[in-house]
């Protein structure tokens, strides 16, 4: 328990939380629109130069296991969706589909299973356009199973320590094992679940089994890039997507040769092009027509060339089983990490050894993979250290959690429910993460205090509601947010989801799955 700092370091330190917090919550605000990296750089910066935190003390406050951890994660779900994951996971939700009450059932329980194994934010952005597919091809309306996707990605990232970044933090202070974790919210995360498809169905009922949904026709054009990573990230893990060259390993042969012929082709009349000026333009412009259809003509003799250079049945045959070989090792790589964070390995090591035996077993530069890690959140969470701790040494947090502490005891029902509901408002004013770092080392001293096994509860119950908090509204999580933004720019199956229509289902479904599962969280 810290007592009060001097008042000028209160003020000071407030007021470098407080640019820091306006940052992260509204990253594009007029006034200083640099982001929410940005912010919680600049957060960190102040609490240094106005003295609140010494810059070693700035240095120390930095956790590498947590930074670790979310680096390897987010290597390792470049490489399960360059192994066709995610692919196989939007077959799946289709795969004999009984109409719309099984669709929405099923994608509430795989898009649960596959956040809490692959994060949340990974799966809604892989997830969306499959959903969005899905719906226009059964002409039904999008805006239920999109509520379904978000909701529960959030509520089954609950489940790990993997599922999303605070409860990364909360793994790594508390060191409760993978296990432990897993199997002290797996009940509330399933009662969650089934909550959460029974409000879905309640409210769109009708709209699942009444008349057919009509889709306004759209222009077919190439898809843009549908999420940018400021826009949606904030503190949570970036959209794992990936490029893909023309000739890489999952294209076919026939592609690249054509590629490389028109390629060639447009190289050549590149450097045969006329030079106007001084010239009869009308002998230039047959000139090029001349030369266009001669370069029309390479282009099918170079493309019936490659027409007869056909795979052999053997190689094509091989190349399928090289494709499938590195499919399997990738899932038996992510398999191993999942079994030595279960056995209770150091899991930042855990998760950067997956990680690099995946860029071992690729065995080409693992530039291009690299890329896809979202380094400025990985900076976002080191300004946000910085930043947390120094508002930690003014007291004031502190302060707020004396005066709560007396009506928070978490042995006691009414305790816990009045714990539950200032984590689901801090969560949705000062955004998950930081509502962790601020109150979880105090809320558990305090429960440590009644008996090691309401310790681990206490860190439980703060996993499930500040990931369940992320539901109330569509700005409390970065899951709701890539799913809104993916669904609106898709140019293919657009529909906005608006912030009214998430609210009137996310207040009700946040309060009622929050207060069931404390019931649920389990301990040894």
């Amino acid at each position: 328990m810290l007592a009060m700092e001097p008042t000028t370091k209160v003020v000071l330190g407030s007021i470098a939380f407080g640019i820091f917090w306006v940052l992260a919550v509204f990253p594009a605000v007029p006034f200083l629109p640099i982001g929410r990296t940005a912010g919680s750089l600049l957060g960190a910066m102040l609490m240094v130069l106005l003295r609140v935190l010494s810059a070693d003390e700035a240095y120390a406050s930095i956790d590498l296991p947590i930074l670790g951890l979310l680096f390897g994660t987010m290597v390792v779900s470049v490489y399960l969706e360059r192994a066709d994951m995610f692919k196989y996971l939007g077959k799946l939700l289709s795969w004999k589909s009984q109409g719309g009450k099984d669709l929405l059932c099923r994608i509430c329980l795989v898009s649960a299973v596959a956040s809490a194994l692959f994060t949340n934010d990974t799966c809604c952005v892989v997830l969306t356009e499959f959903i969005l597919k899905i719906a226009r091809q059964n002409n039904l309306p999008p805006k239920p199973f999109l509520l379904a996707l978000a909701s529960s990605a959030n509520i089954g990232s609950a489940a790990t320590p993997i599922g999303n970044p605070q409860n990364l933090v909360i793994a790594v202070q508390s060191k409760i094992s993978f296990g432990d974790f897993l199997f002290g919210i797996l009940p509330a995360m399933l009662i969650g679940i089934i909550i959460n498809a029974g409000i879905l169905l309640c409210y769109f009922w009708g709209d699942l089994s009444g008349d057919k949904y009509h889709y306004k026709e759209v222009d077919i054009s190439p898809q843009p890039e549908v999420v940018e990573e400021e826009d949606v990230t904030g503190h949570r893990f970036s959209p794992a997507t990936m490029s893909h060259h023309p000739c890489s390993s999952s294209g076919s042969l026939m592609d690249c040769i054509s590629t490389t012929c028109i390629l060639a082709n447009e190289q050549e009349d590149i450097d045969h092009r006329p030079v106007y000026g001084g010239h009869d333009e009308s002998k230039e412009g047959t000139g090029l027509v001349k030369r266009n259809v001669k370069s029309s003509s390479r282009l099918v003799n170079c493309t019936n060339e490659a027409s007869f250079h056909h795979i052999p049945d053997e190689e094509a045959t091989m190349e399928r089983w090289q494709r499938l070989l590195w499919n399997g090792c990738v899932y038996a790589v992510t398999l191993g990490m999942l079994i030595a964070l279960c056995a209770g390995l150091n899991m930042s090591w855990s998760a950067i050894t997956a990680a690099l035996a995946l860029i071992v077993l690729d065995f080409k530069d693992a530039g291009p993979c690299l890329e896809k890690v979202s380094y400025g959140l990985l900076l976002f969470f080191c300004g946000m250290f910085v930043t947390v701790d120094g508002f930690n040494k003014t007291g004031v947090p502190s302060a707020f959690w004396d005066f709560m502490e007396p009506y928070s005891q978490i042995n006691t029902f009414s305790g816990m429910l009045i714990l539950a509901f200032v984590i689901l408002f801090l969560s949705n004013v000062a955004s998950n993460v930081p509502t962790v770092l601020l109150l979880g080392a105090q809320v558990a001293a305090s429960a440590a205090q009644i008996s090691p096994a309401e310790e681990t509860r206490a860190w439980l119950l703060l996993a499930w509601v500040s990931t369940v908090a992320g539901n109330l509204s569509l700005l409390g999580s970065a899951a709701n947010l890539i799913v809104c933004e993916q669904a609106r720019r898709s140019v293919h199956y657009g529909y906005n989801l608006s912030f009214l229509s998430h609210l009137i289902f996310g207040l009700p479904s946040t309060v009622i799955i929050t207060i069931i599962g404390l019931f649920f969280i389990r301990t040894n």
